[in-house]
């Protein structure tokens, strides 16, 4: 069994979608959620589904061991990013290398960087009079959202959409395509 790790700062609906996709999956288990927000929404859902959780906190994340012993302790194989408000320390990343992947809600390499997250990102595609917006799924390197790019998938922007309406339109890719396109990544990454 591959066990991954779900990062997450906030709500967890994507969460909560990879946890139902691979919840009778034959090889891959959500085993851990981390998280930087004691007053988060996926802590609820990682007590309802009784998935361990880790609380992590910015001195030791960034200037400490990023977590990369009590993440081998755990078997964790494979860790997603769904919501995690925190760029990935090099330890992470290295220790992790093209086994930490990250969904980000605009088509990179446009609209990403730091400070580019959630509405932030919608009001700034819609301020520039973009006609597309949509997910890219990538690999996480040193830089925010720069890593090689996996998935992509569209909508268009309407002339109507307020950041509130785009974000509920690329949420709804999020939620079809990113437990399958981990599954994929877990797959080809760790050869199953």
């Amino acid at each position: 069994m591959k066990q991954l790790a779900i990062f997450s700062s906030g709500a967890g609906s994507n969460a909560a979608r990879i946890i139902d996709y691979f919840r009778q999956h034959p090889v891959i288990k959500v085993s851990l959620i981390v998280c930087n927000n004691p007053g988060a929404g996926v802590l609820t859902i990682a007590e309802k589904e009784k998935i361990p959780v880790l609380l992590v906190e910015k001195e030791n994340f960034f200037r400490g061991s990023a977590y990369v012993e009590e993440l081998r302790e755990r078997k964790i194989d494979f860790i997603v990013l769904a919501g995690f408000l925190w760029k990935i320390p090099v330890a992470l990343v290295q220790a992790y290398h093209r086994r930490i992947i990250n969904i980000h809600p605009a088509l990179l390499p446009k609209y990403g960087g730091k400070g580019m997250y959630g509405r932030y990102v919608h009001a700034a595609v819609i301020g520039a009079g973009e006609k597309e917006s949509g997910i890219t799924i990538h690999y996480v390197d040193e830089l925010y959202d720069h890593g090689q790019a996996i998935f992509q998938a569209q909508v268009t922007v309407t002339p109507g959409d307020t950041p509130e309406t785009l974000a509920a339109k690329v949420q709804q890719l999020e939620h079809a395509h990113y437990p399958r396109v981990i599954e994929e990544a877990v797959s080809r990454e760790l050869r199953l």
